[in-house]
């Protein structure tokens, strides 16, 4: 989200005081920006009405617009928030929308959602619609002549086997639900859509995912494509149809042509994958484009869509996004504002007017993609974290999700805060964050694959100054010298304003600003090697550095204590240093019982703050 700055009084050094309740009543969140989009994976336009949308944001609620897209409000605060992986509008009754939680996008940092929610006044008020626990609904779609009758596409929850899987149907408007499709544990549903012209008519497809902190599998048995003839009372799985691919399914989108419904469109990952075109509902297929562009991190995107004037123009979603206009033989990649796109909706009654969600959030078009309207209006930027500085006013350092690091003061001497505040400061989407204690103007960030860079605002320079000189992206883990992970720490000494700290699954220290470092540290991870193989798979790898495993997950040097740090490790490990890293005790649960045992505490008598107070933090 845009970020919110709130400011408390000074603290006394006792844990145990708290702020002064008289002041904390007077003070109030404002909204500093920065106003500019985070990941969008669900959007939508209401027919017939040219100036209104509706956006899901990963980490945001429900937006809409009344002008077109010029400015967005909120329409789910008060009622829920948090991770939309879908949004739909009842083509009988526009007041009535459905909105599914939880993303697609199964990205590192994917987050769920909390179920179903209806509104039947537009978004004034919003209703739960149950499906409390499933985690991710990626698509959800609406009779065209009956609002109270809805298919919900559940996902499933991305880390573990699930019952509460596939396609759900309400006849009463999300009251109760019926389980009309379930493949198995494993795999969920990712699309679904309706037949335009027989409204009997759905087809859905089935995806075997998941994902482990060290790996990302997309593809496997449950990966299918299937059709229901009976307004999904029954489904057919119709994948060893003549024309499809054999071998291993991972994801796959699917569309129905507008106007003439026997032509249908797939996008598959496969060995064989890409777009392939049914002239008979679905009963023989021919493939009629493999372009990479197309299906480069397949897991990611893989969504497909046809015009609603043109049966032979359809729109695949990828890094770009791509039109073509002869049944799918060519494709013309096309941009918008921002890359990475995950949902699309064209209207009805003129395809020129669209509406796009990708990493930037979302943008609308009037005249057909030639122009779209610009997403830094739209404060649902993710942060990765946030720090301070001391300069007076003090400036606030953010990294956000696929875009940049910013800095901004917390106050400004206009009368508004707007995006020509900001200002882009070291590092990259990722990063942490650290500012020089003896010169707030110059400022260290990292990034994936180890990238760390020092800033120095007064000058503009930007130096590179990497532990180590390794780019390892599209290689997993297991080859690298230093595994950073995709956010790893960085931080200054409480105590040396000199030393300069950053982890990989080693501890590695500079007392010159970047020009040399040096490892304080043996391995503190659990560096299991079958957690730090290549990821992606069984048909796509993906090594981006998301699932580098066996990492420093988190470290801090004591603000008491000279040399004392603790160092944790996203496999699970403790350690912990006293003098500086010459020496290092893992301190992971085994701790517990032998320091019980020296101090002759009984384990139903055991204070957790003890163990603080053994180590001087």
């Amino acid at each position: 989200m845009g970020l919110l700055v709130y400011q408390i009084p000074l603290l006394s050094q006792k844990a145990s005081q708290s702020p002064d309740q008289t002041m904390m009543s007077c003070l109030e969140w404002r909204h500093i920006g920065p106003f500019r989009g985070g990941r969008s994976c669900a959007v939508t336009g209401v027919p017939g009405k040219p100036n209104l949308f509706y956006f899901g944001s990963t980490g945001g609620g429900v937006w809409k617009t009344l002008n077109g897209g010029r400015s967005w409000e909120n329409i789910s605060d008060g009622y829920f928030g948090g991770s939309i992986g879908s949004i739909t509008i009842a083509p009988s009754d526009h007041n009535v929308i459905y909105v599914g939680g939880g993303e697609k996008t199964v990205r590192g940092n994917v987050s769920y959602g909390y179920g179903l929610w209806k509104t039947e006044d537009a978004g004034k008020s919003w209703t739960s619609c149950g499906l409390t626990t499933s985690r991710h609904i990626p698509r959800v779609r609406v009779h065209p002549t009956d609002p109270n009758i809805v298919y919900a596409g559940v996902l499933g929850d991305l880390f573990k086997d699930s019952q509460e899987r596939g396609v759900y149907k309400s006849t009463d408007g999300g009251k109760t639900w019926k389980k009309v499709l379930y493949v198995n544990p494993s795999s969920g549903i990712v699309d679904l859509c309706i037949d335009p012209t027989n409204h009997r008519i759905l087809y859905a497809t089935s995806w075997n995912v998941r994902r482990t902190p060290y790996s990302l599998s997309s593809g496997g048995e449950g990966s299918a494509i299937w059709k229901s003839m009976d307004s999904g009372e029954t489904w057919t799985n119709i994948s060893s149809a003549e024309g499809l691919p054999k071998g291993t399914w991972g994801i796959a989108g699917i569309a129905v042509a507008y106007h003439n419904n026997q032509i249908l469109y797939a996008i598959i990952e496969n060995e064989n994958g890409g777009v392939y075109r049914s002239e008979n509902g679905g009963k023989s297929w021919t493939k009629v484009n493999e372009d990479r562009a197309l299906r480069q991190r397949a897991w990611y995107y893989s969504r497909i869509y046809t015009d609603t004037k043109d049966d032979n123009t359809l729109y695949v979603l990828n890094v770009d996004y791509h039109k073509s206009t002869d049944g799918g033989k060519t494709f013309k990649g096309l941009d918008t504002p921002h890359g990475d796109h995950h949902d699309l909706w064209v209207a009805p009654e003129n395809p020129a007017r669209m509406i796009i969600g990708d990493d930037g959030g979302a943008q609308v078009t009037n005249d057909g993609g030639e122009t779209w309207t610009t997403y830094h209006n739209q404060p649902t930027s993710q942060f990765y974290r946030v720090v301070t500085d001391n300069h007076f006013p003090y400036r606030i350092y953010v990294a956000q999700q696929d875009n940049s690091t910013l800095r901004i003061a917390h106050r400004t001497t206009g009368s508004a805060i707007t995006d020509d505040d900001w200002e882009e400061t070291a590092g990259g989407e990722s990063a942490h964050i650290a500012v020089d204690p003896l010169n707030n103007d110059i400022v260290y960030g990292g990034s994936y694959d180890g990238f760390l860079t020092r800033v120095n605002h007064k000058t503009g320079s930007t130096r590179g100054i990497n532990v180590w000189p390794d780019n390892p992206m599209g290689h997993g883990a297991e080859g690298s010298k230093y595994r950073f992970q995709w956010n790893f720490p960085i931080f200054f000494s409480k105590h040396n304003p000199k030393k300069l700290y950053a982890a990989s699954n080693h501890l590695h220290v500079t007392e010159d600003e970047g020009h040399t470092w040096t490892l304080v540290s043996p391995d503190l991870t659990r560096n299991e090697k079958e957690k730090l193989g290549p990821s992606g798979g069984p048909i796509t790898k993906d090594n981006t550095s998301v699932e580098y495993y066996a990492t420093i997950f988190a470290a801090n040097e004591s603000p008491i204590t000279e040399g004392l740090i603790w160092v944790g490790s996203d496999d699970g490990r403790i350690n912990l240093t006293r003098d500086g890293g010459k020496s290092w005790v893992d301190i992971t649960s085994p701790i517990m019982p032998k320091y019980l045992m020296i101090n002759s505490v009984e384990p139903s008598k055991y204070d957790p703050s003890m163990l603080y107070s053994r180590y001087d933090v």
